[in-house]
């Protein structure tokens, strides 16, 4: 098993904001990691990370990694697995990017945390369909749309080859097309580097069409965790069945029309 951990988590004055929380993700797996907003999903991925302490939280527990409990590494040792062999997609990318630093000079600065030297940049951004050409290496990223700043921040994420990625709400701030585009693309990724994911949602559309296992929290536990078609087809626990009842479903007559239109435009 890649990640396996077992932990509870406090913040100054908020006491049990995860409680005994069990979670696993295997080699080259995309788990998908569902709660409503101030359920604890941010909180897990900054557990993972290490960083939960900057943040006022506290975690204890377990959080094995390759065969290593890493709430008993010290902040170096830390930071050689962050962005190395674990790496975050956070959820808002124009916040996440230094604005005063060009595109070519973030990227620079990631590669040299954890390698020497220099690389060509044009086939890592090639890979998440964003141009590998000097021009846009000078941009800010001011100069991006958010889909194309989320694109930007996955190459970022992907660049030392981690064998995990924390994707955290990822999509929010997209469009639909975007978000489908984005999603298109983490399978895309999980296909040609066999990265493994745990992707952190409220958004079960995109956790149903992307994820092969979904965990679902709810104050502060892990109250079920199966397939994503178990979980979808045979929601067992209440929270996740009116979770599952609350999916808005487009009407038949609308759904019917939709669907015509696009046999008539593929020629299917």
């Amino acid at each position: 098993m890649l990640l396996s951990l077992n932990i509870s988590a406090d913040y100054a004055g908020k006491p049990g904001v995860l409680r005994d929380v069990s979670l696993e993700v295997g080699e080259g797996e995309i788990v998908g990691l569902v709660g409503r907003s101030g359920e604890g999903k941010s909180t897990i991925a900054l557990s993972i990370l290490g960083l939960l302490s900057f943040k006022g939280g506290s975690c204890r527990g377990r959080i094995s990694f390759q065969g290593r409990d890493l709430l008993k590494l010290n902040n170096g040792e830390m930071r050689r697995v962050r962005g190395k062999e674990i790496a975050l997609v956070p959820q808002s990318p124009l916040a996440a990017l230094n604005p005063n630093l060009k595109l070519g000079s973030q990227l620079d600065e990631a590669w040299l945390a954890h390698a020497r030297g220099t690389r060509d940049w044009g086939p890592l951004l090639e890979s998440v369909s964003l141009p590998g050409d000097p021009c846009f290496l000078r941009q800010r990223p001011r100069d991006l749309s958010v889909g194309l700043a989320q694109r930007f921040l996955i190459a970022m994420a992907i660049l030392h080859g981690p064998a995990l990625l924390l994707a955290d709400e990822p999509t929010s701030a997209l469009d639909l097309i975007t978000q489908a585009e984005i999603l298109r693309l983490f399978t895309y990724l999980k296909q040609s580097t066999g990265v493994a994911m745990l992707y952190i949602s409220h958004d079960l559309a995109s956790v149903a069409s992307l994820c092969h296992r979904v965990a679902i929290l709810h104050h502060g536990q892990i109250v079920e965790c199966a397939s994503s078609a178990e979980i979808f087809r045979n929601p067992r626990h209440p929270y996740t069945q009116k979770l599952i009842a609350a999916i808005p479903r487009m009407p038949e007559p609308l759904a019917a029309d939709i669907s015509r239109l696009v046999s008539s435009t593929t020629g299917c």
